[in-house]
Order: C-alpha cells, then structure tokens, then sequence
C-alpha cells in the first residue's frame, strides 16, 4: 500500500516537474523570440541607414560624374560649334570667290568673243589687201625687169667710158665705203646698246612693280609672347600648384615661362621658339579641360602635345605644298616647311615670307617666261636652312642648299637657294629672281620689325639729312619714317629753289640711306607778311 502509494506521488511529482518545465521552455523560447525579433529590427534599422548612407554616396558621385561629363560635353560642343562657324566662314569666303572667278570667266569670255569678232574683220581686210598686194607685186616684177635691163645697159655704157670692168669698179666703190660703213656700224651698235640697256630697266621694273601690286601682304606678327586665356582665375591655383610645383614642371617640360600676375583671366607664355610656347600652350588647354594637374600629368600631357605638334607640322607642310601647287617634295623637306610656321625672322612668319616669295617668284617667272614651277618651288624652300634643328656653322642660305641637294631638288633650285644671299654664284635665271622676291618680300614696309634703337637713329639720321642744306629751318620725320616734311625759310629759298631742294633731298637719301619700302619728301615755304595799323 505504500509502495502504491508513493509511486502515486514520483508519478504526480514527475508530471508536475514536467509541466513545469515546459512551462518554463515556453518562457525562454518567448524571451530568445523576442529578443531575436528586437535584434533582427535593430539589424534592418541599421541596414536600412546605411542603405540610405550608400544611395546618397552614389548620388553625389553620380552628381559629380554628370557635373563632369556635362561640363566635356559643353567644351566639346563649343569647340564645334566654333569649328563649324570657322568652316562656314570659309565656305562663304570660297563661295564669294567662286563668284568672283565666274564673274571674271564671263568677263574673259565676252572679250574673247569681241576679240574673235574682231579677228574675222581683219581677216577679211587681210584677204582684200592680199589681192591688191598681189595685183602691185605683179606691177613691181614687170617694172624690176625693165629696171635691169635699163642697168645692164647703164653698165655696159659706163665700162665704155671708164675704161674699167663691172668687177674692178665694184671692189674700188667697196673699198672706199668700207670704213665709213664700219664707223657707222660702230655708232649704231653703240646706241641700240644703249636704247636695250633702258628698255631692260624699265622692263624690270615694270615686271617687279606689278609683281608687288598683284601680292596681298601680311603684316609682321608676335614672337616672344602667347596668352593664354582662363574662363576663371580660380584655375590659377591649380597651375601653381603646392608650393609651386606644378609651374616649375611644367616650365621644366616644355621649355618656357609661365607668368601668373594679376592680369585677369589670362596667363602669360613667354619664350623665343614658337613651337615650344605652343607645346605649351596646348598643353595648359588640356590640362585645365582635364582638372587632374601635378607634375606626373604635366609630363604625361606635354609629351602627347609634342607628338601631335609634329603630326601638325606635317600637315602644315603638306597643306602649304598643295596650296601652291607643288608636288613631289621629299618628306623631310615638308617636315621642314610646317616647320617654318612656328618660325618667324624680324618679326616676319617665315611661313608667310616663304609663299609670299614663292607666289612673286612665279607671277616674275611668268612675266619673264621662265619655268614657273621651279621658280615657285624654289621660292618656297629659299629659307629651309633657318629651319634645320641641329646647329650648324654654315650661313642658312649655303645649308638650305646642301638640304635641298640632299633631298634631290632640281640644280636650279639649288643653285636659287644658296645664292639668294650672293653666298655663291648664280648659274640660273631662277637665282635672281628669288633674290629679288625675297628683298621685295622683306623690305616692304610693315613686313619686319626693326629695333627701336635702330629705328631711332634712322629718323634722326634722315632729319640730319635734311637740316644739312641751306635754307632748311626745321625738319620732321613722319608716318614711322615714310615721309620727311622740311621747313625752309621763305625769304631765303624762293618757290622755285624749295622744288630743287625737294629733289636734292631724296636724291642724297637714296645715295646715302638705307631704308625699307620709299620715302616721301615734302617741302613746306610759307610767306608771311605782318602789318600794323596804328
């Protein structure tokens, strides 16, 4: 009964304790759940900021990413639409002188059909006269007939009375004439001497002065100095760089120097080789398009722009030959003429000297009728020696000459080249006139700078000049020394005398000056007569 009994309690007892555990699991089960469910939403909450941290990080960069290409974009966009208003531009200019070669093709055309027109009427005339000239030829036969018979006769009488033979007579009448004809032949080769001798001069300088009329001229350019314009100055900063270490890169790669001042929105590229400030000056463009700038980018930019500076100077070569119409130039020669783009001598574009000489050497050549091509050809490549990049101790006439020989130019073209400074002897037509057209080209005025000091004492030169005759009170140099006004005093140089003194005046600067282009001289007599009525 009691073993019944307690089993009855363990049983009850275990029942109890399993229920009560139970229990107790179903608490902790619910407080883990709870648990688990507050760090699940402190774990969405989390996600969920920094979710919203990383969309507003691609946000900005995407806003930056945008920023940036619209700013290309807009650059680029600029660029081309400066490069289609410069392209239509040109075509308009082409059209205008399209227009102008239609209009002067119908001009042509309409003088060559009045020619023609012409041409028929002396024809026709030609034709009339040509039977009335037949008609009198008949006539004269018949009367030159008659005339040897009448001589025949006369000699035979004449040999009756003299005593002398047809031969005889005419050996005595040519010795005595000869050295009369002799003496006459002297004077008469003397003076057609004399009449081609003035008609060579004014025929030259009737071909060098149209030559020049017909030449559109530039005038001298820049040559130490680019700007480089900024659309802010707070880019200037950035070129600096930290302590100036951008600047000094770039300075170092590229050979130049930069000025940073106050002048606003601008830097200034200073230096002597044309080709290096534009190296740099393009490579400051793409650098600041970029907006990455530091001593590795500036290095990595400048070498890019060298190498596409070079391909431009092909380019500006090869478009300069087709422009004249010159073929067949060896590369190196084409290399050397782009090159003369970024070349200038007094002031002048050597690019600009080089086809201004070629275009008067052919328009000379043409007049003179000479082969043209040469003359053009040798007129473009006169100044290639000014070019050649390693030193060299010939002047650059005789080295242009050793170019051109190496390259197989023509010997006329050659021989052009290296006696365009009177280096060596001239062997062709061609040389003098490349010689010519290189002095036409350089002395015009306007053409090359001179120095101030030079300038300077050329005025003063020419007033002393002046103030040297009798008579001249004052004297002024004007309109940068094309024209010298001369005061003279009334009472001692009479209107008469002041004409004199004008062209004794220019004829002592020619002899005694040099001087681009000419000068006018302008003689000023004043009379003034002063009374009082007291």
């Amino acid at each position: 009964m009691d073993i019944v009994v307690i089993l009855s309690v363990a049983i009850i007892s275990l029942l109890v304790g399993v229920g009560i555990g139970r229990f107790l699991l179903k608490q902790i089960f619910k407080q883990k759940e709870k648990e688990a469910q507050e760090r699940a939403a402190l774990i969405i909450k989390e996600a969920e900021i920094q979710g919203e941290n990383i969309r507003k990080d691609k946000a900005i960069e995407a806003k930056e990413h945008f920023l940036k290409l619209k700013s290309e974009f807009e650059s680029e966009a600029s660029r081309k639409k400066n490069l289609l208003i410069s392209n239509e531009n040109k075509l308009k200019q082409h059209e205008v002188k399209l227009k102008e070669n239609e209009n002067k093709l119908k001009q042509k055309e309409a003088s060559l059909l009045k020619i023609q027109e012409q041409l028929k009427a002396k024809h026709v005339e030609i034709e009339k006269l040509r039977s009335t000239v037949a008609t009198q030829l008949d006539l004269a036969n018949k009367k030159l007939e008659e005339a040897e018979q009448m001589r025949a006769s006369q000699v035979s009488q004449l040999e009756q009375i003299a005593n002398l033979k047809a031969e005889e007579a005419r050996e005595q009448l040519i010795e005595a004439l000869k050295s009369e004809a002799q003496s006459k032949a002297n004077a008469q080769i003397k003076q057609i001497l004399e009449e081609a001798k003035l008609t060579a001069t004014k025929e030259a300088k009737r071909i060098v002065i149209n030559t020049i009329q017909r030449t559109a001229t530039e005038h001298a350019i820049e040559n130490c100095v680019s700007v480089f314009n900024l659309e802010s100055d707070d880019i200037k900063g950035k070129i600096i760089g930290r302590e100036g270490r951008n600047i000094r890169a770039l300075e170092a790669a590229t050979g130049v120097e930069i000025i940073v001042d106050d002048t606003p929105e601008a830097i200034i590229i200073s230096g002597f080789d044309p080709v290096r400030r534009e190296v740099a000056r393009l490579a400051l463009h793409r650098l600041v398009v970029d907006g990455r700038i530091h001593p590795a980018r500036i290095e990595e930019i400048v070498a890019k722009t060298m190498k596409n500076i070079e391909d431009e100077i092909v380019e500006i070569g090869e478009r300069t030959a087709m422009e004249l119409a010159i073929h067949n130039l060896h590369p190196e020669l084409i290399k050397l003429v782009g090159r003369m783009r970024f070349r200038s001598s007094y002031g002048q574009n050597l690019l600009q000297h080089s086809k201004e000489v070629a275009k008067l050497c052919s328009i000379m050549a043409a007049e003179l009728g000479i082969n043209v091509k040469l003359a053009k050809r040798a007129g473009l490549l006169h100044d290639i020696g000014k070019v050649w990049h390693e030193e060299h101790e010939l002047p650059h006439a005789l080295l242009g000459m050793e170019l051109a020989q190496k390259y197989k130019e023509h010997p006329e073209v050659c021989n052009a080249i290296g006696a365009h400074h009177d280096e060596i002897e001239m062997t062709s037509l061609i040389s003098p006139i490349v010689q010519a057209c290189d002095a036409i080209s350089g002395s015009r005025p306007g053409a090359r700078r001179e120095m101030m000091e030079s300038y300077m004492k050329r005025l003063k030169d020419m007033e002393g000049l002046a103030l040297s005759f009798k008579g001249v009170n004052k004297c002024y140099a004007m309109q940068a020394g094309r024209e010298l006004r001369v005061i003279v005093d009334a009472e001692n140089v009479s209107d008469k005398r002041a004409g004199q003194l004008s062209f004794e005046i220019a004829q002592k600067i020619e002899k005694d000056m040099q001087y681009p282009g000419q000068i006018k001289v302008t003689v000023i007599r004043e009379m003034r007569a002063v009374n009082f009525a007291k």
